[in-house]
């Protein structure tokens, strides 16, 4: 029998993966097993946090909610749909910590505030060890945003949900001395009805994704009650506040209205690291804008200018930073999306636009700028490798199962086209290289040159042509992109180095063509 594994709460704090503590990130990386929550729609906010402290080879458990505000027809309705979704989830994680396996569940903020993880403790901490460790609540990160204090002296803070009765709600505001209201989204209308109600409106601010790149602060009544999401506080400080508060952006957002009217997102490619492989229509735009949104490599390739905002944030958050730059834009900023290559390829363009399909966005103009692709980049320092008909395909299976990609490589293989291999590996993903080549071999001789491009057009640059079945995994990272020939690729030996390319005229083999060279 093996030792009972252990579990652990692990606080993640409001959004910042910075602000997760010591202790959090060293259990994190230490865990054998990784559990989080998150909606159907499959993006956890709290493995977002964690994911700099994530180690290559963990188990995870994506716990995903059966419902959250819409209907169900389970047969015990909404509360006997999360209960039975709660009981299931904690056998997952009891059979992981019983078989001797210790499991990090992450929460956002803190456990035992407001937190999922309360659920799988009642569950499981009288069969297993569980720790918890606090983490920072969102009403300190929202305080912190607004730069002024809370309660002072012998003030009372009241934590309240925005989910209790208008008139229960305002009972409460007007007997204390200060309040932070949680659990916003659809019941802001009823928030709003309270402050008033209760005379403390004027003195209350909102406080959306505090403490992440899309931390919003304005004036509790000039939010737009269609537009607050659940992760979003109101608070109500007891001390007049003393010293000037940060600039609210609604009076940020009000100045670019006056000045400049309807805002727009571009979304534009840079090219994939020379400078001279951005365009001027591209310069021109970023030039042009109010708000930069982007990767933070990405941005960090874009000259500043005066006044622009930047946003930055890590590369896994697409969706939200879509959302980010139509909302910024809705209200009157002109929004530049910045990706590397293409953003057409495997980058912004694609997530904007689908973001953009909600009715919230409709009016918000996108346009898409062009850039140079990271495979015509590769392809151009060794000859013409994708002179003929040719495929790009990522290996990352974040988005989609390693199934399909599986699939999708076999069949062009099997359609004997090139191949550019964008996102091949990462510093949590290094077996996918082995398995593609191993798929290809079965369809492609081990003497097919692969071009191996890594950080073309930076200061790093290195390009080299290997066979098939030399391609070595370990020679390849995120910042490598590959190019697999097709059965009329050639690879020539120069004075200049290794010359490839693939011959537009079908029935000419590699083997024909080196023969007549």
């Amino acid at each position: 029998m093996s030792t009972p594994g252990k579990l652990w709460g692990v606080g993640l704090g409001p959004g910042d993966p910075e602000l997760v503590t010591v202790k959090a990130a060293n259990v994190i990386g230490a865990a054998d097993v990784i559990a989080f929550h998150s909606a159907r729609h499959g993006r956890s906010i709290s493995r977002r946090i964690a994911a700099p402290y994530l180690r290559p080879g963990q188990l995870e458990e994506h716990l995903v909610y059966p419902v959250t505000t819409e209907t169900t027809d389970h047969p015990g309705g909404y509360q006997g749909a999360i209960d039975e979704f709660y009981e299931q989830a904690a056998e997952r994680l009891a059979e992981h910590l019983a078989a001797g396996r210790s499991v990090a569940l992450l929460a956002a903020g803190d456990p035992l505030f407001y937190s999922s993880y309360m659920h799988m403790h009642r569950r499981l901490a009288d069969r297993f060890e569980a720790e918890i460790i606090p983490g920072i609540t969102s009403v300190s990160a929202a305080s912190a945003a607004l730069g002024t204090p809370l309660v002072e002296g012998e003030q009372v803070l009241t934590v309240l949900p925005g989910t209790m009765p208008v008139d229960e709600l305002t009972r409460r505001l007007r007997s204390t001395d200060a309040a932070a209201i949680m659990k916003l989204g659809r019941t802001y209308p009823g928030v709003r009805q309270a402050l008033t109600d209760s005379g403390r409106l004027a003195g209350a601010y909102y406080v959306e994704r505090a403490s992440t790149t899309e931390q919003r602060v304005l004036h509790a009544g000039a939010v737009d009650d269609a537009e607050v999401p659940y992760f979003a506080i109101t608070l109500v400080p007891g001390p007049e506040p003393t010293t000037p508060l940060p600039r609210l952006e609604e009076e940020t957002v009000q100045r670019n209205r006056d000045a400049e009217g309807v805002g727009e997102v571009v979304v534009v490619g840079l090219g994939p690291g020379a400078p001279e492989w951005t365009t001027d229509e591209v310069r021109a735009a970023l030039a042009e804008a109010t708000d930069l949104v982007g990767y933070t490599t990405y941005l960090n390739r874009v000259p500043e200018h005066p006044g622009q905002r930047r946003h930055p944030s890590d590369n896994r958050v697409e969706s939200e930073r879509a959302a980010m730059a139509l909302d910024l834009a809705k209200r009157g900023a002109r929004v530049a999306v910045v990706s590397s290559g293409d953003p057409g390829v495997f980058a912004m363009a694609a997530a904007v636009l689908e973001e953009s399909a909600d009715p919230q966005w409709r009016a918000v103009p996108v346009r898409v700028l062009p850039g140079l692709t990271a495979a015509n980049a590769v392809a151009s320092r060794v000859g013409a490798p994708l002179g003929h008909d040719y495929a790009m395909i990522s290996l990352s299976d974040r988005l989609k199962p390693w199934e399909v990609v599986a699939q999708r490589l076999s069949a062009v293989a099997a359609a004997d086209m090139a191949i550019a291999i964008y996102n091949p590996a990462s510093s949590q993903r290094t077996w996918q290289v082995g398995a593609m080549r191993d798929l290809l071999l079965e369809h492609r001789k081990p003497d097919t040159p692969v071009v191996i491009g890594r950080d073309v057009g930076g200061p790093t640059e290195s390009v080299r042509v290997v066979p098939l079945g030399d391609l070595d995994p370990a020679e390849v990272d995120m910042r490598t992109l590959l190019i697999v020939g097709a059965s009329t690729t050639t690879a020539l030996e120069t004075g200049t180095g290794t010359r490839v390319f693939t011959s537009r005229r079908y029935g000419r083999t590699r083997d024909a063509a080196a023969g007549d060279a």
